[in-house]
């Protein structure tokens, strides 16, 4: 059987111990009161520990798996990504007062235009059993004074490779908020000194929040890609939190007419 240690030893001796516990339970209908007495509180003390045990494992082992890129996306997409902040733990969990340009990650870049700064933004652990996510980001805006709030995800280079006007964009993301603002992706692609934009509102209302970029809309110049990100931009966000417990991004060719 398995032993809680890592070496053969430990397993050795869990194996012994499991034995021993098994013939004492079985004996202790006939065994003498004072040994039975002995027993009862070496056993008491070792549920106690298993017990925690039990407890911090079945919390832990129901947490999403961290750096977990799982999700659903197109069966013919030929591109998925989760970014970093909803994979794994960040040297820096949070900023507080955030000033504009400031990054969470290499993924993730704020940036508003407010005269001060009552905006924090947090790296959060993701707890419920429907989340594939091992992380969230928080975002709390206090006082607001800005036009304008919005988080700059930044696309690796693999999102441009073979990037063609005849594919779709998707991106799927779990959102919630303390009361309902309007929250706008916007795609941008930049390819030589142009810029292609397209805007799409989150439909915060539907169970799926999913929006799609159809990229047969611009004028692309498809070998001179450059860059990739995607703007999250928050209409209205004074006095609110909202949490994006997951951000997911995948590619996928239109069928053929």
């Amino acid at each position: 059987m398995a032993g809680i240690g890592k070496g053969w030893m430990d397993r050795v001796f869990s194996a012994a111990m499991l034995r021993r516990w098994s013939v004492a339970a079985r004996d202790a209908e006939t065994a003498d009161l004072r040994l039975l007495r002995r027993q009862r509180a070496a056993a008491r003390r070792l549920k106690q520990r298993i017990d925690k045990l039990i407890f911090i494992a079945d919390g832990r082992l129901a947490l999403p798996v961290v750096g977990n890129q799982s999700f659903p996306h197109p069966p013919d997409a030929d591109w998925t990504w989760r970014p970093e902040p909803w994979c794994g733990p960040l040297p820096v969990a949070g900023l507080a007062s955030v000033p504009s340009k400031s990054m969470l990650g290499s993924d993730i870049t704020l940036f508003h235009d407010c005269a001060q700064s009552e905006i924090t933004l947090r790296q959060i652990r993701n707890t419920r059993e429907a989340d594939l996510a091992a992380y969230g980001l928080r975002l709390d805006v206090l006082k607001f004074d800005g036009s304008y709030l919005s988080l700059a995800v930044d696309l690796p280079p693999e999102a441009g490779e073979g990037l063609k006007r005849k594919h779709l964009i998707r991106v799927d993301s779990i959102v919630e908020m303390e009361k309902p603002i309007e929250i706008f992706a916007r795609l941008n692609i930049k390819y030589g000194p142009n810029t292609e934009q397209i805007v799409r509102e989150l439909p915060l209302h539907e169970d799926e929040i999913r929006v799609e970029f159809d990229l047969a809309y611009t004028k692309l110049n498809e070998k001179r890609i450059e860059r990739i990100w995607l703007d999250l931009i928050f209409e209205g966000p004074e006095m609110n939190e909202v949490i994006l417990r997951d951000l997911t991004f995948s590619r996928r060719p239109r069928a053929e007419l």
